[in-house]
């Protein structure tokens, strides 16, 4: 399996990593206050309350679903061209690396430095696609 390959499973499960950290959080913070804790019963009206940071979590989290289906796309269609291998594992190393700093520049709350950083991951994308 190649790198790339190992950075697709990586992007598929940045988002679900995201967003458990405001759900352990929350569950650590339950325990200390006796209420607000997680409710698995129902994950999305839970979601739906959350402010702040945990608030912020969640959208880092669905977006990072929403940035799936191009990368995923591109590593795939590049790997098939017979593009060279070692520009698509670099690219996509550099994805997950640019989806790491996007969540926590998402979590800190600095929103246009977080638009510029999504750019740059779309543009990354656009690059590996660029080699099929």
């Amino acid at each position: 399996m190649t790198i790339a390959n190992w950075c697709i499973a990586a992007a598929c499960l940045l988002p679900t990593t995201t967003f458990l950290l405001a759900k352990v959080k929350s569950v650590q913070e339950g325990k200390k206050t006796g209420g607000g804790m997680y409710d698995n019963k129902q994950p999305r009206a839970w979601a739906a309350r959350q402010t702040g940071w945990k608030q912020r979590a969640h959208a880092a989290h669905l977006n990072g679903f929403e940035a799936l289906p191009l990368f995923i796309a591109a590593v795939i269609l590049a790997q098939q061209a017979h593009a060279d291998q070692g520009r698509i594992d670099l690219l996509a190393m550099a994805f997950i690396g640019i989806r790491l700093l996007y969540t926590a520049i998402y979590l800190a709350n600095f929103s246009s430095l977080r638009t510029l950083v999504w750019l740059t991951g779309i543009a990354d994308c656009l690059a590996i696609l660029a080699l099929a």
